[in-house]
């Protein structure tokens, strides 16, 4: 294939998944005016390119995707300067593929398809090699982010290092059933327990007094017999409770999740996922930047766990506390702009779940796990169950 047209779509994956299976020696994009004069829009597509390892020239046309004459129109000029070009009519407006549509049968150029429930390109028109062509594409989370014009940044966790832990997390998790009630207090006086002073470095050795100090004048005190479980967990060592509390954090990753409500959830979450068997990539703390820029000032968020299946995004938040509204908008945000219709979203809360939460999150097309759930030990088929469904 020497000439692609693609039909710009807001969607990221329409705009790159048949030039990366096909592998044409051009794409044409037919691309609204803020899409064809945005030459940082332009830029961030081809690094993806490159990203991927396709050296294809990206051509970027100005049309009207709503308007059916213009667009035959440019169609005919593209066809007339590219003879050998070959029409996808997976993205685009209904207008955009009623073009298209006119504008195959009249000259013969052949078109495809592509089915994101079957995971398979199709023949439209003239255009054997497609025909039931199953996607083998398997992306990463940072090619899901970069696609759309965003990149990943580094998060809480070095997930590099997660492999390390896999055998301590579902230990961890059940730790924290035992002691839910009163997990915010227990990590409340780790966090004051271990409080780094200024300008010296964190150290993993504890020292502090039995009870402590908590907000608004409150004390906590030592939970002392949480710390003799996190001491036969291995988390921490040389544990000794008298008057004052002296302990050493097993190394710098553990003192982390220790002083952190969530991350207990979102290590539970993120290994679940990969007992699934099904993804080909599964973050925990990925943080997304939009627009791919080192600014301080740029905009980022933080997605709990994420995982790719195949070219499937999947995006899950995690809460210790009960799901709120803000919460689920967020997320049905985050999948859409970077996922598309394709994208999977869940909610995982270790709080039981109200109907009326559940309402909201089935209208945003979001799944919801609560308390009752992760007690009954099905997350792994939960979450398999979510990702092979074909919505």
């Amino acid at each position: 294939m020497k000439t692609l047209i693609e039909l710009y779509d807001e969607r990221p994956i329409e705009n790159v998944l048949a030039s990366e299976v096909f592998r044409p020696e051009r794409t044409v994009f037919l691309c609204p005016v803020e899409v064809a004069q945005n030459k940082n829009a332009q830029k961030k597509l081809r690094a993806y390119f490159s990203h991927r390892g396709l050296d294809t020239e990206l051509v970027f046309l100005e049309s009207s995707l709503y308007n059916t004459d213009k667009l035959l129109r440019q169609l005919r000029t593209v066809a007339a300067r590219y003879p050998d070009c070959v029409l996808d009519i997976t993205g685009g407006t209904d207008a955009a593929l009623f073009a298209g549509g006119q504008f195959c049968a009249e000259n013969g150029i052949p078109a495809f398809t592509y089915s994101r429930r079957r995971g398979r390109f199709y023949n439209i028109h003239n255009a054997p090699f497609a025909d039931e062509l199953r996607c083998t594409l398997r992306h990463s989370v940072e090619d899901c982010f970069l696609m759309a014009g965003g990149a990943l940044r580094p998060g809480r966790v070095d997930n590099a290092l997660l492999s390390r832990y896999i055998e301590d997390i579902e230990p961890f998790f059940a730790f924290y059933l035992r002691h839910k009630s009163e997990w915010v207090r227990l990590v409340n006086y780790i966090q004051r327990a271990s409080q780094a002073e200024k300008d010296r470095p964190v150290s993993l050795a504890v020292n502090a007094p039995r009870e402590v100090k908590g907000e608004r004048g409150s004390r906590i005190q030592a939970p002392v017999q949480a710390l003799n479980e996190l001491e036969e967990l291995g988390f921490i060592r040389d544990l000794s409770a008298g008057e004052r509390v002296r302990f050493r954090f097993k190394d710098a990753q553990v003192r982390a999740w220790l002083r952190d409500n969530g991350s207990v959830l979102e290590l539970y979450v993120y290994k679940a996922c990969l007992d699934t068997g099904l993804f080909n990539d599964v973050r925990t703390s990925a943080v997304v930047d939009w627009e791919a820029d080192i600014r301080r000032d740029s905009v980022t968020n933080e997605i709990d766990v994420m995982a790719m299946r195949g070219i499937v995004p999947f995006f899950i938040s995690c809460k210790t506390c009960p799901i709120g509204t803000e919460a689920l908008n967020e997320l049905a945000i985050l999948r859409d702009r970077f996922g598309g219709q394709a994208a999977k979203a869940a909610a995982v809360t270790t709080q039981r779940c109200r109907s009326v939460t559940r309402h909201r999150a089935a209208a945003l097309g979001i799944d919801i796990l609560d308390l009752d759930d992760l007690r009954q030990g099905g997350l792994v088929r939960q979450i398999r169950a979510i990702a092979e469904r074909v919505d």
